[in-house]
C-alpha cells in the first residue's frame, strides 16, 4: 500500500512539474519577436503617463501583434481582462438561451440587446488594446472602434433599464422620449470620444478628458435614471420601515457601485501615479477599470434577468404597443450612426496624418 501511495505522489509531482513548464514551453514554441521598448523609444503619442516600459515597437507585421497576446508587455492585462470578459458574456448568453426564448418573446429582445452589446464592447476593447500599437493610424482606427462599442453598451444599458427596471411613475414622465434621447446621447458620446482622441495633439489633456467623459457621464445619468429612481423609492420605503427584499435591487446597486468605482480609475491614473515605472505590467488603474466594468456588466445582466422574470406583469403592461421592435430598429440606427461618426473622424485623421507627412 505504501508503495502504491508513493508511486501516485511521484506521478503527481511529475505532472505538477510539467504544468509549471507550460509558460516556458509556450515561449519556446513562439517565434522570436522583438522585445519591448522604454517610453523614450516610442513616439510621444503612444506613451502613457507613469508607464515607463513594456511598449511594443511600431510597424511590425500583424502576426507580431496577434502573437503578443501571449507575451508580456504593458497592454497584456488590458487585453486579457476584456477578452476573458467577452468569453464570460458569451457563456452567460448561452446559459440564458436555455431559459429565455429570445426568438418568440419580443419582451426578451431588450435583454438580448444588452447581451450582444456587452460582448461587443468587451471584444472591441480587447482588439483595440491588442492591435493599436502597430501605427498611429491603427491606434486611431481601433480605438474609434472601441468607442463605437462603448456606445453600443450605453444603448444596451438604457434599453434594459427602461424596459425592465423602470417604475410606473418615472415611465409616465419619460414615455416616448427616453429611448430616442438615449440613442442621441450614445451618438454624442461616440463623437466626444472620437473627437477627443483626434485632437490629442492640439488640446490639453484635461480638455480632451472632459470632452470624452462629459458626454458619457450625461449618457450614463440618463440611461441609469430608472435604476436611480427605483433605488430611491426603495430607500424611502426602507426609511419608513415597509421595504421588501427584492433580489434584483441588490444587483442594481452592485452595478452602480462597480461603475462609479470604475469611472474613478478611468479618470485618475492610480496607483501608477504613486509608483511610476512599477505598474508597467500589472497594477495600472486602467486594468482596475477593466475589471470593475466587467463586474458592473455582470451585475447589470443578472439584475435585468431577474427583472425579466419577476416584473413581467409590469413591463408587459407598460410596453404593450410594439415598442420592442422599435427599440431593436433604433438600436441598429444608433450603431450605424456611431459607425459613420467613427468613419468620418477617421477620414479627418487620415488627412491630418497625410498633411504631417508632407511637411516632413
Amino acid at each position: 500500500m505504501a508503495t502504491i501511495v508513493m508511486e501516485k505522489i511521484g506521478r503527481l509531482f511529475i505532472n505538477l512539474q510539467q504544468v509549471r513548464r507550460v509558460p516556458q514551453m509556450l515561449t519556446d514554441t513562439l517565434p522570436s519577436m522583438p522585445g519591448t521598448l522604454r517610453d523614450t523609444e516610442v513616439p510621444c503619442f503612444f506613451r502613457e503617463r507613469y508607464i515607463h516600459s513594456g511598449y511594443r515597437p511600431l510597424h511590425q507585421n500583424w502576426r507580431y501583434y496577434l502573437l503578443s497576446l501571449l507575451r508580456r508587455h504593458n497592454e497584456t492585462i488590458n487585453v486579457w481582462t476584456h477578452l476573458v470578459g467577452a468569453l464570460v458574456m458569451l457563456i452567460r448568453t448561452a446559459q440564458l438561451t436555455e431559459t429565455v426564448d429570445f426568438i418568440s418573446d419580443p419582451h426578451s429582445w431588450a435583454l438580448l440587446i444588452l447581451l450582444l452589446s456587452s460582448t461587443g464592447y468587451l471584444t472591441f476593447s480587447a482588439i483595440a488594446h491588442l492591435l493599436a500599437s502597430k501605427s498611429e493610424l491603427c491606434h486611431y482606427s481601433f480605438f474609434f472602434l472601441d468607442y463605437v462599442g462603448v456606445a453600443m453598451y450605453q444603448y444596451g444599458s438604457a434599453v434594459v433599464h427602461y424596459y425592465y427596471a423602470i417604475e410606473e411613475s418615472w415611465h409616465a414622465c419619460v414615455q416616448g422620449c427616453f429611448m430616442p434621447i438615449a440613442g442621441l446621447l450614445c451618438c454624442l458620446s461616440c463623437f466626444g470620444c472620437c473627437y477627443g482622441k483626434y485632437r490629442n495633439y492640439s488640446l490639453p489633456p484635461w480638455v480632451r478628458k472632459v470632452g470624452q467623459v462629459l458626454p458619457s457621464a450625461l449618457a450614463y445619468g440618463w440611461d441609469t435614471s430608472p435604476v436611480f429612481h427605483r433605488l430611491g423609492l426603495w430607500f424611502l420605503s426602507w426609511v419608513r420601515g415597509d421595504s421588501r427584499d427584492i433580489p434584483a435591487l441588490t444587483f442594481h446597486f452592485g452595478q452602480v457601485a462597480f461603475f462609479l468605482s470604475s469611472a474613478f480609475f478611468f479618470t485618475q491614473p492610480f496607483p501608477e501615479r504613486w509608483f511610476p515605472g512599477h505598474c508597467d505590467f500589472l497594477g495600472q488603474g486602467h486594468q482596475v477599470f477593466h475589471v470593475l466594468l466587467v463586474l458592473c456588466t455582470l451585475c447589470q445582466i443578472h439584475a435585468s434577468y431577474l427583472d425579466y422574470l419577476n416584473r413581467r406583469h409590469l413591463y408587459v403592461h407598460l410596453h404593450s404597443g410594439g415598442e420592442a421592435l422599435f427599440f431593436v430598429v433604433l438600436y441598429i440606427l444608433t450603431v450605424v450612426t456611431c459607425a459613420l461618426i467613427a468613419l468620418y473622424m477617421l477620414g479627418k485623421v487620415k488627412r491630418l496624418l497625410g498633411c504631417r507627412e508632407k511637411m516632413k
